[in-house]
């Protein structure tokens, strides 16, 4: 056996040497990018984090990613804080492997050393691929060619995975083109609030100063958190983290009234009342708490109030800020909904326009009108990056009182919500008897009225009708249910509204002697004071009559006004409600149960 090389001692394999110098390069990979991180992108060119053999260096590598990837320090200090607050620290070797780490520098060449661990991982594989060959073909009820898909398979792998590694900047960039029928496994946008607000993307609601932001982005929450609809919108159900960074002192209002408005808690909202700066170190820390609680959307109020010290005009420093916001975003897939000022001039976010271009979603709200009962405050959208822009949203605004608070001079707090223009119930037309149910229901006439005394109240109102269509509506009130019935209806509504005289006794408005008799679709009896048939009604109101249904007294029979007026309190609706078929401002809408005073 003279062709026979005996090995010597020194040839022997010994498996326990090679791992651990497979172990020592891989303390050279990472103490190395420790001591000088401008090399951890040559080193991501080269291997990946599964591909380290120990399990703590993986956990230790991913967070060293993670301090270069957010730009902030990379020290043995920041490593260890950083696997504390993923808490990895113990199963990463506690701190004092944290510190044997650090005292491996790699030569000053981690790229070097990379290259080995590797290689030492492509050697993993193959044995690995050996076993499962070798363990297929002796199984009991082996056949010949089955191992083969193992071999298909590791090809494939291998190939993406060199592809990845190779250290070859185009090559990284080739493996991650996708042909068309591979677009098909992408994952689609998810739907959180209809077509305006999506899961996993960055959205913004811009808008002058006092113009209502604010309330908007604050229903939009209560809704989300509580899955109801929000004005005719499907929304997907989850929690919400608001960062209320401007305006704290006031946000307590304006959910305690939607919260009245709606009759339930907002539940899945929770608020952080203070900034966290988007370059600054507390801003990983909302990333990480964010990352574990995983909320569906968090709504940042304001882009400004999280961002000082930065140029709003430079795209460069904006560019970084949005960044920041961006990797909230990545690390929660939730909606990051940013809200920002407009310029003094036009509808654009004020500032550059670097951040526009990293938006799904833009929406710009406005107001007109001067008080609570006039005001509509309009939704527009002004971007959709993937889908159709929107039609525009319409609000009107409702005063809601506080239960039990009150101002130091005695008047009471209050606070508003939105009420859709857009999806406004059924109105019935001017001149219909279910239209003068509603005036009369309004009005709070004894239901127990008949004809007659209907007839009487409709001429002194200028209320135009035929006879059938008033007795109509008298039949409707009476098959509905009783006045008592009614009033258990009403037992929800606010304590502001202005209180019923139905019960007091009117005035004489021409009754004469035998219309009870003569008018047996009259059931009430006669009243000391008043002719046969007269029964309980309100005085005539002190406004001037109401020109609706055509006819406000001779003179004006047939005119019709320039601006209708609201058939509460006589003052001119705005054009926009007017248009859309109502009757009533909104604040005196008694359906909305809310009847602010004039001034408010």
């Amino acid at each position: 056996m003279e062709n026979v090389r005996h090995l010597e001692p020194r040839d022997q394999a010994d498996p326990h040497g090679q791992m651990r110098d497979d172990m020592e390069a891989e303390l050279d990979v990472i103490g190395g990018c420790l001591h000088n991180p401008r090399h951890i992108p040559s080193v991501r060119a080269i291997l990946q984090g599964g591909d380290f053999a120990r399990p703590a260096h993986e956990l230790i590598w991913n967070a060293l990613g993670h301090l270069y990837d957010t730009g902030a320090p990379i020290t043995p200090v920041a490593l260890r804080i950083e696997l504390e607050s993923r808490k990895q620290l113990t199963r990463a070797g506690g701190l004092a492997y944290l510190v044997q780490v650090g005292d491996h520098t790699g030569g000053g060449e981690p790229a070097y050393f990379a290259e080995k661990v590797r290689a030492a991982s492509d050697l993993r594989a193959e044995a690995d691929l050996g076993r499962r060959i070798v363990q297929q073909a002796t199984a009991p009820d082996a056949e010949p060619g089955t191992a083969v898909t193992f071999i298909d398979d590791y090809l494939q792998r291998q190939k993406e995975r060199a592809a990845g590694r190779s250290g070859d900047p185009a090559d990284a960039l080739l493996a991650e083109l996708l042909d068309a029928s591979s677009l098909d496994n992408m994952p689609t946008l998810e739907p959180l609030v209809g077509d305006l607000l999506h899961l996993d993307t960055l959205a913004r609601i811009i808008g002058p100063s006092g113009h209502m932001k604010s309330f908007v982005t604050i229903d939009l929450a209560g809704h989300v958190g509580t899955g109801m609809k929000w004005h005719g919108h499907h929304v997907r159900q989850g929690t919400v983290v608001y960062l209320v960074a401007e305006g704290a002192r006031g946000i307590r209002q304006r959910v305690r009234a939607w919260e009245k408005h709606y009759g339930q808690k907002m539940h899945g909202v929770l608020f952080l009342p203070r900034p966290v700066q988007a370059r600054g170190p507390e801003w990983d820390t909302l990333i990480e708490a964010m990352r574990r609680l995983q909320p569906a959307m968090i709504v940042i109020d304001t882009q400004a109030r999280v961002s000082v010290g930065v140029e709003e005009n430079s795209n460069t420093e904006l560019g970084i800020v949005i960044e920041r916001m961006d990797d909230l975003r990545r690390a929660t897939e939730a909606c990051v909904l940013l809200i920002h000022h407009t310029g003094h001039v036009g509808e654009h976010g004020r500032g550059a326009s670097a951040a526009k271009g990293a938006l799904q979603s833009e929406m710009h709200v406005s107001k007109k009108g001067d008080s609570a009962k006039n005001i509509v405050v309009t939704m527009k959208v002004g971007k959709q990056k993937d889908s159709e822009e929107g039609a525009d949203l319409q609000f009107g605004l409702k005063v809601v009182t506080l239960d039990g608070e009150h101002k130091p001079d005695g008047r009471p707090v209050t606070s508003v919500v939105l009420e859709s223009l857009d999806q406004r119930p059924d109105v019935p037309a001017i001149g219909t008897p279910e239209w003068l149910v509603r005036r009369l229901d309004t009005d709070r006439v004894d239901m127990r009225w008949g004809g007659p005394r209907v007839i009487e109240w409709c001429r002194s109102r200028g209320i135009q009708m035929r006879k059938d269509k008033i007795e109509e509506a008298i039949r409707i009130r009476k098959r509905r249910g009783s006045f008592e019935e009614l009033q258990d209806a009403r037992n929800d509504l606010p304590p502001d509204l202005p209180p019923s005289t139905f019960n007091q006794t009117p005035p004489d408005l021409g009754g004469r002697s035998g219309e009870f008799d003569e008018n047996p679709r009259s059931n009430i009896p006669p009243q000391t004071g008043g002719g046969q048939g007269d029964g309980p009604s309100k005085p005539p109101s002190p406004r001037s009559p109401s020109r609706e249904g055509g006819g406000v007294g001779e003179d004006e029979k047939n005119t019709t006004p320039d601006t209708p007026l609201c058939t509460i309190c006589d003052t001119e609706l705005q054009p926009l409600r007017a248009e859309r078929g109502y009757t009533t401002h909104l604040g005196c809408d008694p359906t909305t149960g809310s009847h602010p005073n004039t001034a408010a």
